[in-house]
């Protein structure tokens, strides 16, 4: 079992920024990998981005490229997600997910096996 809670959502404007954390417990991390995906209203989840707790390496979609980074604490097991540039596109409940990090496919939601209550983020324009 791992357990996941997020914090840090709020209201911020356009072209300013957000930290969002998932603090983990549970499990050894190293054998997971981290997700944040997110759902606006009368949206599916959507990907925004990975990391692979154990090498580090991280992937995003191609919407937040450049904007966010997913980074880790190791010794806090927390993992972030700083996301500059904010864009009212960008409103929605965002959810830390963690996966067994052999399991593939993991832009899709569906195969993830933990969950966060999720946090909301609101941009103004």
């Amino acid at each position: 079992q791992v357990q996941l809670v997020e914090s840090g959502g709020g209201l911020a404007q356009a072209g300013g920024s957000l930290r969002l954390s998932c603090a983990a417990s549970g499990r050894t991390l190293s054998d997971y990998r981290m997700a944040w995906f997110r759902q606006a209203p009368g949206k599916g989840r959507e990907f925004v981005a990975a990391l692979n707790w154990s090498t580090g390496s991280t992937n995003y979609a191609d919407s937040v490229k450049g904007r966010f980074t997913i980074s880790r604490d190791n010794a806090k097991r927390i993992v972030y997600l700083q996301m500059n540039s904010l864009k009212p596109e960008d409103t929605a409940v965002y959810y830390c997910a963690a996966v067994p990090r052999s399991r593939p496919n993991f832009r899709y939601s569906d195969i993830y096996d933990y969950w966060g209550q999720g946090t909301q983020v609101t941009v103004s324009s």
